[in-house]
């Protein structure tokens, strides 16, 4: 595999903003000064405890520990090798990535996933450009877009909406011959191949044909899939001839359950009074979307996951659930409920006063977004809606009615780690049911305990990673990255046995200043490739984000000297003593010996170490 030159890595990660790159995953707001931050992307959180400094180019989290560059959030948040995430980058703000020993890898030594995403890129483009095309394909469904569905050319342009003619549309062609990998176009999902058969073009048997194509972006806005819809052009030998909708198989790129439809979209436009909208299909997004209703989202075709509400959780943690009014809306709502509340969103579900059904996509195509405030004012809260789902008619309930109802609202309330939340629901259903609260408080503590669980579990924190806090050689470590002037002298004074190599703040000191005395020190800023480890980077990357918790380096490096020493030769000291309180006359040790050592090792501990470098 070709290596990236190191001058292009430093290129890179100065000319790209690191905030930039964030930001399309986690919503970044102040901090102070220069700094930003927002729910950590790498484990769940209420409150924002993940910074980012974008002038040190280097982000923290103070929840988990994750710290690191920009480069390291692209691999971490995209699963992808060194190589694969500097290309992206790269791709991404048109810097061009050179290699050594050539002017970059070949076809078959590209990462997969890489190959699929611009299979799909292209994929997308292809489409498009049919669905525009003058051609009986392009005609049709041009039409059906705007007369049967009723949006806008300029809708189908802003999402890149494509048209699959009925037959082969030359798109295995196009791949071919852009020499893409075979595994690539076997596992991207657009063609049907036979396992064993060869990959030529008789062999690239298209998946999508006489649909409507739908791009799917995750929330970077890559495309990495497509939903296809069933029009009148959809051949009689199409193995899913009968299905409305037809998405992408799932593939190293995409899993239905992680992700959301107009994710990319919606997470720039929600904040303080707009929520996430969250609708059934694409098409019913889409009509929000054409109508002004810019945070609309949308499942795959599946039911909700607790994924999908964890990627929701990092932008909004404010969500209205708009879906059909029907029986089988209602259950999907019932099903969402519960994983919402233990992913701590707080959720209401919109309903239109005057109408008893409603479909999102007629409700905004007949009445435009005036609706919406409509729907906001005959909103449900989260409990409200349970109660009046599990029991409708509360007044003329009888009590064992109310009590099968009570048990299965009991449910809800457990799926929330808020305990303050708990209270509220409980008192919301307690009123709803026209109990007493304490009586459902009684209820509910009692059905926690049957559970084996106390009512009052939130999560534990998760650990922050060790960060060596206590030893010396962290000190040291901060000092030569901060103040490098002071790298050589403490080269000359310290030395390297001194030093705990069984953490990682003694391995990196070791290594820096090995660096530093032999005059070949990179500088702070280009330490990729001293870094051998994770731990290694995450551990540097956190010392350069933070600012040092000290105003005079020269004492914080004395003192750690001090330390070193002391704990390098005391116990060495303890030692002898005991050895010469112990001597007998057929000892095998010679107090003389030991006499010396002893006066060595007092006369180091009592001279003074200074380091000869004003910082």
């Amino acid at each position: 595999m070709p290596v990236i030159k190191p001058t292009c890595v430093r290129d890179l990660k100065l000319r790209v903003n690191l905030a930039d790159v964030i930001s399309r995953v986690v919503t970044l707001r102040k901090a102070g000064g220069t700094r930003l931050k927002g729910l950590c992307p790498f484990h769940n959180e209420k409150s924002p405890s993940f910074h980012v400094d974008p002038d040190k180019g280097f982000y923290k989290c103070f929840g988990c520990g994750k710290a690191g560059d920009v480069i390291t959030f692209v691999r971490e948040t995209e699963q992808l090798g060194f190589t694969e995430a500097v290309e992206a980058i790269g791709q991404r703000f048109g810097i061009e990535i050179e290699y050594e020993k050539g002017s970059g890898p070949s076809r078959e030594e590209r990462s997969l996933r890489q190959e699929i995403f611009e299979i799909h890129e292209l994929a997308a483009e292809h489409y498009h450009q049919a669905f525009k095309a003058h051609t009986p394909t392009g005609d049709y469904l041009r039409k059906y877009w705007v007369e049967q569905r009723k949006f806008t050319p300029e809708l189908a342009e802003e999402f890149k909406i494509g048209a699959a003619t009925p037959n082969d549309d030359g798109l295995g062609a196009l791949l071919l011959k852009r020499q893409f990998s075979e595994d690539a176009l076997r596992q991207c999902g657009l063609f049907f191949i036979r396992e064993h058969a060869a990959l030529t073009l008789s062999s690239l048997r298209t998946r999508f044909r006489g649909r409507l194509m739908i791009p799917i972006r995750d929330h970077q806005g890559r495309v990495v899939a497509f939903t296809a819809r069933q029009t009148e052009l959809t051949p009689e030998d199409d193995p899913a001839r009968e299905a409305k909708y037809v998405n992408s198989p799932e593939t190293p790129i995409f899993t239905k359950g992680n992700l959301l439809f107009n994710l990319d979209r919606a997470r720039t436009s929600v904040g303080d009074g707009k929520p996430f909208v969250m609708v059934e299909g694409q098409l019913d997004a889409l009509r929000c979307w054409s109508v002004g209703l810019k945070t609309a989202i949308a499942p795959q075709g599946t039911s909700i996951t607790e994924t999908q509400l964890v990627l929701l959780r990092r932008y909004h943690t404010q969500v209205e659930c708009f879906f059909d009014s029907d029986g089988a809306g209602q259950k999907a709502a019932l099903r969402f409920l519960p994983m919402a509340l233990k992913a701590g969103l707080e959720i209401r579900f919109l309903r239109h006063t005057g109408l008893a059904k409603v479909d999102p996509d007629v409700l905004f195509l007949e009445h435009g977004l005036p609706a919406y405030a409509e729907l906001q004012r005959g909103s449900l809260s989260a409990m409200a809606y349970a109660c009046q789902s599990v029991l409708p008619d509360a007044t003329n309930a009888s009590s064992e009615q109310k009590s099968r109802a009570a048990k299965s609202l009991l449910e809800l309330v457990a799926a929330t780690e808020s305990e303050v939340a708990r209270t509220e629901f409980l008192n919301e259903a307690a009123g709803y049911l026209r109990i007493a609260p304490s009586a459902l408080q009684h209820d509910f503590q009692n059905f926690t305990a049957n559970r084996g669980r106390t009512p009052t579990p939130p999560e534990p924190a998760p650990k922050p990673v060790p960060n060596n806090a206590a030893s010396p050689e962290l000190h040291l470590l901060m000092v030569c990255l901060h103040y490098e002037r002071t790298g050589k002298p403490l080269s000359a004074v310290l030395p390297h046995d001194w030093i705990d190599a069984s953490h990682v703040a003694g391995v990196l000191l070791n290594r820096f200043l090995a660096e530093f005395e032999h005059d070949s020190w990179p500088g702070r800023d280009h330490l990729d490739d001293l870094l051998e480890t994770p731990e290694e980077k995450a551990l540097v990357a956190s010392l350069l984000f933070d600012t040092p918790p000290f105003d005079d380096p020269h004492k914080v490096a004395n003192e750690g000297l001090r330390l070193l020493r002391a704990r390098a030769l005391e116990p060495r000291l303890q030692q002898i003593e005991l050895d010469l309180a112990n001597h007998h006359a057929d000892s095998e040790t010679d107090p003389i010996s030991l006499l010396k050592e002893r006066s060595t090792i007092q006369r180091q501990l009592r001279q003074p170490l200074e380091l000869s470098v004003a910082v």
